[in-house]
Parts: structure tokens; sequence; C-alpha cells
């Protein structure tokens, strides 16, 4: 029975991976991002249409009224060319207030699309009729430009730009047939307005085969974008390791941070190579396998076809502390306790698995609203740790490439001993927490290496004696404990950083109710999220 049920499942699964996985679904619908840029191209065509037209025949028809050679005034035709041109108008301003959703926008510019060939027939055919002779291109009908530009312009599916562009290309005869039925020029010969609009059908079967080479393109640079079981999106971050992609998972729907490591940085050698997938697959495995709610959350893990590695974690929305300061200045010290504490709950389990970040900075630490919570911390870049059993020594890095960011080195890192533990992490997370405080690191030197060796050799000015702020005295020292130059020198763990971090600040001096106005009044300007950092 448990067999039958299982081959059940098994088919239903191969059913449902066949539909999503079909070329029909794939091939069916411009990729979000690209409907996205068709749509804001859309409205400008809508805008250079209403523009065009209004100067184009409005503007003629002044002139020539003016000069005597015409009777001014609106002629009953004239409603057909500003119904055009309104909804020219009409298409510009619902793409650019995001009225309706990019592939409704779409649909709705293919209607766009027959309209305003009608408005062009109705401007040229209605009270003139057809020249009587072609004698050369500029009798050619102006809706045949019109039918062959759109789909260059604004690319939709094949078979939508097939029926739309017949449809545009059928709009002269439709306009001759109406202004004959309602007193209007007729046309002499059947056969001379067959002849006439050749060009539009023809122009419609260019549109569809111009459509068919455009929507190739697009789904081909879709599949380009494909990594694993995720559809690259848009890119919102890039640093010196790779880049940070918006990804989609393509059964799920589910927003992702998919960070490529760029395969280019990890040095020629093979062996080296595949020593460092094999450890930055470890360390990836590791990380999923934190549970502490303050650290990123990781999704999955792989390495492309071109050898570039990737891992994709949840997707934040919110600010990196860098971030913050660079836009809000030093932050209040109750403020910076609460999140330099919630940092320390997510180092707190990393260390208990062995595990030491090495990384730790301002542009590694987000805070984001998560659900109902504001201000609440994510602790990122977990993928390059390092284990402090024996058998794990080696640090994860490549060839030319240093751990760390010397501006938050701890003094054992910038030495390069091997006993590096926890308390190194704690050095960092002192260093994070005076930048917030001062808005400056602990050191600022001419370069990379000085800085490094500030950390080794140089004592710090207390935090307190450039905050603009006032900082209690008791945060003003477990700075500088943190900062110490030897590790036992420090807290011994986060847990009991967190704990003495809280003892300087009551409980309530950044409430929950300050964290939330903050955000509803800053809501606006971050109004996407900050770069999950490569």
């Amino acid at each position: 029975m448990s067999q039958t049920a299982d081959r059940t499942n098994v088919a239903a699964v191969r059913r449902v991976r066949g539909r999503s996985e079909s070329p029909a679904s794939t091939s069916s619908a411009l990729p979000p991002d690209m409907a996205a840029e068709a749509s804001r191209r859309l409205g400008w065509l809508g805008l250079v249409y209403a523009t065009g037209v209004t100067l184009g025949y409005f503007g003629r028809r002044a002139l020539l009224a003016w000069a005597g050679d015409i009777e001014g005034g609106l002629r009953a035709s004239d409603a057909f060319t500003i119904a055009a041109i309104l909804m020219g108008i009409a298409v510009f301003l619902a793409s650019r207030r995001g009225a309706l959703p990019p592939r409704q926008l779409l649909d709705l510019g293919l209607a766009f699309e027959v309209v305003g060939a009608f408005g062009i027939s109705a401007s040229e055919y209605w009270h003139s009729g057809l020249p009587l002779v072609r004698t050369s291109l500029a009798t050619v009908p102006a809706e045949c430009a019109w039918i062959i530009v759109y789909p260059l312009v604004v690319p939709n599916t094949p078979r939508k730009i097939m029926v739309s562009s017949l449809l545009a290309a059928s709009m002269g005869p439709a306009t001759l047939a109406i202004s004959s039925a309602f007193g209007g020029t007729a046309t002499s010969s059947p056969f001379a307005a067959v002849t006439y609009f050749l060009p539009n059908y023809l122009g419609a079967v260019t549109a569809y085969a111009v459509a068919c080479i455009v929507h190739r393109f697009n789904v081909s640079l879709k599949h380009a974008r494909e990594i694993g079981s995720y559809e690259l999106v848009e890119k919102i971050g890039e640093g010196g390791m790779g880049e940070v992609w918006r990804a989609r998972h393509r059964l799920l729907a589910r927003p992702a941070a998919l960070k490529l490591i760029r395969g280019d940085l990890l040095g020629s050698n093979q062996g080296s190579r595949d020593a460092i997938v094999r450890r930055f697959e470890r360390e990836a495995q590791a990380t999923a396998m934190l549970g502490s709610t303050h650290t990123v959350d990781v999704y999955d893990f792989g390495v492309t076809d071109e050898g570039d590695f990737y891992y994709v974690m949840e997707l934040l929305e919110g600010l990196s502390l860098e971030r913050y300061v660079r836009q809000f200045g030093p932050m209040e010290p109750a403020r910076t306790v609460r999140l330099v504490g919630q940092a320390c709950h997510s180092l707190g389990e990393a260390h208990a698995r062995g595990l030491v970040h090495r990384d730790i900075k301002p542009a590694n630490i987000f805070v984001c609203r998560l659900g109902p919570d504001y201000d609440f911390v994510k602790v990122l870049d977990f993928g390059l740790v390092k284990h402090v059993e024996p058998d794990e020594a080696q640090m994860l890095t490549v060839e030319g490439v240093t751990a760390g960011t010397p501006a938050y080195m701890a003094p054992e890192i910038a030495l390069g001993r091997g006993d590096i533990d926890g308390r190194a992490d704690l050095y960092s997370l002192g260093c994070v927490a005076y930048f917030l405080l001062t808005g400056q690191p602990v050191f600022v030197r001419d370069t990379a290496m000085a800085t490094a060796l500030a950390h080794v050799s140089d004592q710090p000015a207390a935090p307190s004696t450039l905050a603009e702020l006032p900082i209690p005295p008791a945060l003003d020292l477990l700075i500088l404990e943190l900062l110490a130059k030897a590790p036992s020198a420090r807290p011994v763990s986060a847990e009991v950083l967190a704990a003495r971090l809280a003892a300087t600040m009551p409980a309530e001096a950044w409430s929950a109710d300050e964290a939330r106005v903050w955000w509803e009044l800053h809501g606006m300007t971050l109004a996407s999220s900050d770069a999950q950092r490569a």
C-alpha cells in the first residue's frame, strides 16, 4: 500500500514539475524584470505617440487654418484621433504611477497599439480617402511603421503581437468602411484599397517575426539567469568577492538573496580550488544548521557550470549598520546596546558550535523589520568562517584575499596567529559598537596595513571622548575592555557580553515603541532593501 502511495506521489511531483518547467510555461510570458522594463518603455511610447500626433496632425491643421487653406475647428473624425491621443497619455500615466502590474499594462498596450493605428488611419483617410497613385514610400500607410516599431520598443509574446498587429493592420480598411458609412470619402476601387493596405499586413508579418526573435532572446536570457532552483531578478549588491542578487525560487515563488562568489578569484590551481569548494560547502552547511533567529537563514548552496560558488539566503528588508551611520549619523547608546546585544545572540550560538565569524563589521550586521518586530538584527556572511577544532585549523580563504576587514580586525587575526577563538569576534563587535557611538572607526590610518597594525599596538581613545551623545561610564569601560589587545582581557563569551551590555542601560531605555516610531518616520528613506553585501 505504501509503495503504491509513493508511486502516486512521485507521479504527482513529476506532473507538477512538468507543468512548471515545460517549454510552454517558460516561454508563454516575459520574465518579470523584462516585463517591468517593457512596461516602462510602453509608457514612454505612449507619451511620444500622444505628443507626435498632437503636433503632427493638429499642429498642421492649425497652420492650414491660419493660412486659410482649410476651415478651422474640429471635425467629427477628430474624435477618433483625440481618443488615441488620450489613450497614449493614459498608458504613460499608468506606467509612471504603477497603477497596473507590468503584464496587465502590456496587455493594455496591445489595445493601445490597435487604437493608435486607428487614430493614425482616421487622421489620414477619413476625409481624403486613398492617394490615387503610390509615387513614393511617403504614400505607404503611416500605420505600417507603427505596426513594425511597436514590438521593437515594447516586446510581448509572439502570439499576442501577431493578433494585435493583424488588428492594427486592419484599421486602415476599417476607417474607410466607417467613413463611407457615415458619408465620408468612399473608396473608388476595392482592389486599390487591398493594394494600398497590403504593406500593413506585410508589416504585421514582420512584427510577428520581430516578436519571435525578441522573445527567443528574452527566454534564453532568462535561462541564463537561472541558478539551481532560483531565478535571478535584479542585482542588489556587489563587492570584492562577488555579487548579491534578488532571486526567486521557481516553484515556491519565495524571494531570496543569492550570493555569487566569483570563481576567477579563487586561483588557477585546480587542487586548491577543489579544496576551497569542499571547505565552502562544509561551512555553508554548518551555517545552515545555526538556529539563532539573529543569524541570516541559509536556504541553499551550489556551484554553477562556470565554476562560480553561490549560496542562497533569506531576503532582508532594512539597512546595514554601516549604511545607518552613513545616512543618519551616530546612534543613541541605548539603541546601540539593544542591537549589539542581538548580535551576541547569533555569535554565542556560532561560538558554541566551534565557529568563528572573523569578519564582524557594520556592513555584516543588518537591522530590519521582521514581521511585527522592529530593530531586528541579522548577522550576515557566515559563509566564510573558521572552525576552532585542531583538524579544522584551515581558515576558509583564497589566495590573494585577506579574511576580515582591517578597521574591525582583532590583533590576533592581524598577526596571523592560529589560536583564534570567539573572542576575536567580540573584539570586532567592540569596534562595531565604537563605530555606532562615535560615527568613526577605532583607528583611522592611511593604509589597510597601517590600520591592522594599529589594532596590534595602539591604544584606542575612549568612545566617550569622541561621541556627540553622552555615553554611560559602564558602557564606555566595557567597550574599551572589548578592545583589549589580549583575548584573555576581554569578556569570556558572547553570552557574558550580552548580559553586561544590558546592565549598562535601563531595561526600557530603547523601547519597542521607540523603534516602531523610528521605522515609521524613516520608512520612506528605506524604500528598497540595503544590499546584503557581496
